[in-house]
């Protein structure tokens, strides 16, 4: 199993980032939790690295549904999706959304297999969405 749907994009980390956030919201998905990891590891410990933003995006029709299969499932939520800089590829973004069956992987729950490839079709249609758009 694959940890999450990746693509690839030519343009600037902002640009990526804003192009995420629609996509996502084009899909029902909600960005509840931002972590700036470059910021954070920078602040608390001194240390450098590319921009990597992480995303937790919650499509609440989708998460009301897998807690009422099964409460703990709220372990796993939101749905992650990162974005960061390529580091081999100046000027690339990777963004990165989990892969909605690892939930599946770890419980099982009758009823979630449905709601994972739900959760999967969007984040799917989300990075397809980013593939198919030309930066400004």
């Amino acid at each position: 199993m694959h940890l999450g749907y990746t693509t690839t994009l030519q343009t600037t980390f902002d640009d990526a980032v804003a192009r995420t956030r629609e996509a996502l919201s084009d899909q029902g998905f909600g960005v509840l939790t931002e972590i700036d990891v470059k910021a954070t590891l920078k602040t608390k410990l001194d240390e450098d690295m590319e921009n990597y933003l992480i995303l937790g995006a919650c499509n609440p029709p989708l998460a009301h549904r897998a807690l009422g299969i099964d409460r703990q499932i709220g372990l796993l939520l939101p749905c992650n999706v990162v974005v960061r800089d390529d580091t081999e590829n100046s000027g690339t973004v990777i963004v990165e959304a989990m892969n909605p069956d690892i939930m599946v992987e770890v419980t099982d729950a009758p009823g979630l297999p449905d709601v994972a490839a739900d959760a999967a079709s969007k984040l799917k249609a989300a990075i397809a969405a980013l593939q198919s758009t030309v930066s400004q």
